[in-house]
């Protein structure tokens, strides 16, 4: 680690050659919770006025709190659930009930299940936030009033990913947002500040963005022009701006790239070597080939693990480094735990000889049938189930540190999150915000710890 940057794999920055920027929620901040806010009104009007949906709707409230990044959709059964790094089900809830676990056995024979399987649908943006919380609210509508007619849940998971789209398409959201900069666009003038410096250290720097030319110009005008030094625009700031990318397909696709006009936003077809500009679509291969650099030398930092980080590292041989916002939060939540994990890292302690006493005792039993103390069997087993009645309230209580709903993002129970585990196979490193890492120098080596397998572990 080196300050507020997490290393998975070790990466050098005098390497660099260019930092490409995802622009939505990497290089630009939103008001998350503003924004999703937004998403789902929008996608509730659309939901009534375009596919029918009934009335009732519309009377539904958004809250932040009801998703996390990295939950994953059962559109047959209408259920949200989080899994851990093997897709094994470690929490589930059937519209916004909690589904307990004899009823989640019953529901799913086999606690793992098959991300591939069209029938599940991830959560794994901050986009996607609005609607995981949309569609647990319109299992709920369908359950509880059934003289309405919805129709059945994989076609509302459908149609609420069908109108989120729609609504980045149409400019539902864009105008919004237009209209309302300051509600929904944080600024942060230090990490323009950052920007020029890496530059002066001859680090080349441009934007991949799947957002259209016209607002990629709205939010770089409001947030970075304000605050240039040594540059008289964002145009003069990053060498090379391509939008509407269309990632993740930008990194293994032929598509050709179209030249932008900046002054009248009007396109030309562009069959030459890439020069410094503004662009729309292309293609990772003739990105590289033109620039003369190699993929190793290229660190893309972006937000979307699917989008932006795990194709990019499986098509291409970029550097990767991941935004997750809510890191920060979820740090301060772990050191408000720590205490607790502490008491029931003793409690776990304390448990194991007694369990290996039990064990010991009814294996006895069973290989060489002779009488054992049955009172002491009693005995261990009622310290057992104290302990771990003990344990059960330590794990509620660290639970209400984090998510109300879905407690920790980076864990599932005693281990990763299938999200973490994204972010530890496909990001070289990650931070809570861009400015993390600009912040450190140019030059920065960051060294991946020593990681210790399982049998190490009690060497």
């Amino acid at each position: 680690m080196k300050k507020k940057v997490y290393v998975n794999r070790t990466l050098n920055l005098k390497r660099i050659k260019y930092i490409g920027l995802d622009m939505d929620h990497t290089l630009i901040k939103y008001n998350s919770e503003a924004f999703e806010q937004l998403s789902h009104s929008i996608m509730v009007t659309k939901l009534v006025s375009s596919r029918g949906y009934p009335e009732i709707v519309k009377d539904l409230k958004f809250h932040f709190d009801k998703a996390i990044r990295g939950l994953v959709i059962d559109r047959k059964k209408g259920n949200l659930i989080k899994v851990n790094r093997h897709c094994s089900i470690k929490a589930s809830f059937h519209g916004t009930q909690a589904i307990d676990f004899k009823t989640q056995q019953k529901m799913y024979k086999s606690t793992y299940i098959d991300l591939g399987d069209s029938d599940y649908m991830a959560v794994d943006t901050t986009f996607s936030i609005s609607l995981a919380i949309l569609y647990a609210q319109l299992v709920d509508l369908k359950n509880h009033n059934p003289t309405l007619k919805f129709p059945d849940y994989a076609i509302m998971a459908d149609d609420v990913l069908a109108v989120l789209d729609e609504s980045h398409r149409d400019g539902s959201l864009k105008i919004e947002v237009k209209n309302n900069l300051s509600k929904y666009i944080v600024k942060d003038g230090k990490v323009v500040t950052d920007l020029e410096k890496y530059k002066k250290h001859g680090k080349k720097i441009f934007i991949l963005t799947n957002s259209d030319f016209y607002y990629s110009k709205l939010l770089l005008d409001y947030a970075i022009n304000p605050f240039l030094k040594d540059h008289q625009s964002w145009e003069n700031l990053f060498e090379l701006v391509i939008t509407f990318a269309q990632k993740p397909k930008f990194f293994f696709s032929d598509y050709k790239f179209l030249q932008i006009d900046p002054k009248t936003g009007l396109m030309s077809n562009f069959d030459s070597k890439l020069i410094p500009g503004i662009y729309q679509g292309g293609n990772a291969t003739k990105f590289t080939t033109d620039l003369g650099v190699q993929g190793d030398e290229i660190l893309y930092v972006g937000d979307h693990i699917y989008g932006d980080i795990l194709r990019l590292k499986k098509d291409c041989n970029w550097r990767t480094a991941m935004v997750i916002e809510e890191l920060d939060t979820e740090m301060k939540s772990d050191l408000r735990a720590q205490t607790i994990n502490d008491e029931i890292e003793l409690l776990m302690k304390k448990k194991e000889p007694y369990e290996d006493e039990l064990t010991e005792i009814v294996t006895l039993k069973i290989e060489s049938g002779s009488s054992v103390d049955e009172t002491k069997i009693n005995e261990l087993q009622k310290l057992i189930n104290d302990i771990d009645g003990q344990i059960s309230n330590l794990i509620k209580k660290q639970n209400s540190l984090y998510n109300p709903t879905w407690g920790q993002l980076m864990r599932a129970g005693n281990e990763e999150s299938y999200f973490a585990y994204q972010v530890d196979r496909y990001a070289c490193v990650y931070m809570t915000k861009l400015g993390d890492l600009l912040e450190l120098s140019p030059r920065s080596y960051f060294r991946a710890p020593r990681r210790l397998l399982a049998h190490e572990l009690n060497e």
